[in-house]
């Protein structure tokens, strides 16, 4: 039972942040903006329609949508809300969902280079560098959970609230922090890329789908949701585990972390020249790699200071 409520939830956090995400930019920008639910309407109208393919595509470009989709939703399920179980765990899958996310990037890379389109390409070289440097800070992040908490899967990691001390504390509030950049990244939005623009010269996600249309950009919107609202969760997982670890706190953290942290950065920061990106990646990195030091001493109990 607690399985199936999981995964509704984890759903409505999933539909719920991009509309915060548009509220907020509305709001901020003093506009009236969409509804909050406007894009599940859109995708609903995409989901309808047939797909239109370029004769210069081979069957890997119609594949790649359902690959797409169904390593997001994988990756999803293995998500626990609070102290609620996921529907899939084992040992290590912490690594899978890491890998799943990779699954899914490098599918879409293929897509891309698949049309032929020098645009597309120029879109595939820069997700393929962005998802290489974002890796280390994942792999950090995933390393400092399980250095912590001893174990290797997030449905023992966050089967329960766990008492630390205040340093082990601002460890996980640091975590926490890490997967919101990682977010940022994996999501494509500000300021790493723009969902909004239609430059393709500076595109980084959206330029690669250019080519998807009707059910199957429908099914990358969903997986996209899906991505967000995994990696939005697990960042409040890592908040809440040492405070107040119930799935009514987690959920809504969640929504509020991602939609109001998106939104925000979208409506007051532009996005970083193409130049900037790397830096900004490996910074990062950089602060993960410190964390999982930083908790490695603690857990040797080296004064620190």
């Amino acid at each position: 039972m607690t399985q199936i409520l999981n995964t509704i939830i984890m759903l409505a956090v999933a539909v719920s942040i991009t509309g915060l995400v548009n509220r907020t930019r509305a709001v901020l920008s003093g506009r009236k903006g969409p509804r909050f639910f406007q894009h599940l309407h859109n995708v609903r109208l995409l989901l309808r329609k047939g797909a239109v393919y370029s004769p210069v595509t081979t069957a890997l470009f119609r594949a790649v949508p359902s690959v797409y989709l169904g390593a997001a939703a994988v990756a999803f399920l293995f998500i626990p809300v609070g102290d609620l179980d996921p529907v899939l765990s084992f040992d290590g899958d912490m690594i899978a969902f890491a890998y799943l996310l990779a699954l899914g990037r490098a599918a879409i890379i293929l897509a891309a280079m698949d049309t032929g389109s020098s645009f597309e390409g120029m879109g595939a070289s820069r997700e393929a560098l962005y998802g290489a440097l974002v890796e280390p800070a994942m792999m950090f992040f995933m390393a400092t959970l399980a250095l912590v908490f001893g174990y290797t899967s997030f449905a023992d990691i966050f089967s329960r609230e766990h008492s630390m001390d205040i340093q082990l504390t601002i460890v996980m509030l640091l975590a926490a922090y890490i997967a919101v950049k990682i977010l940022f990244v994996e999501s494509g939005r500000v300021p790493v890329d723009d969902p909004r623009t239609h430059l393709e010269l500076t595109m980084i996600h959206e330029v690669m789908c250019l080519d998807f249309c009707g059910v199957d950009l429908g099914m990358i919107q969903i997986a996209g949701w899906l991505k967000t609202a995994a990696l939005a969760v697990l960042a409040a997982d890592a908040a809440a585990v040492t405070f107040c670890f119930r799935w009514w706190v987690v959920a809504p953290l969640a929504v509020a972390v991602a939609g109001l942290a998106i939104g925000i950065v979208e409506s007051s920061q532009a996005r970083n020249k193409l130049s900037r990106n790397t830096t900004f990646i490996l910074t990062i990195a950089a602060i993960a790699a410190l964390m999982f030091f930083v908790g490695w001493l603690l857990q040797q109990n080296i004064e620190i200071g």
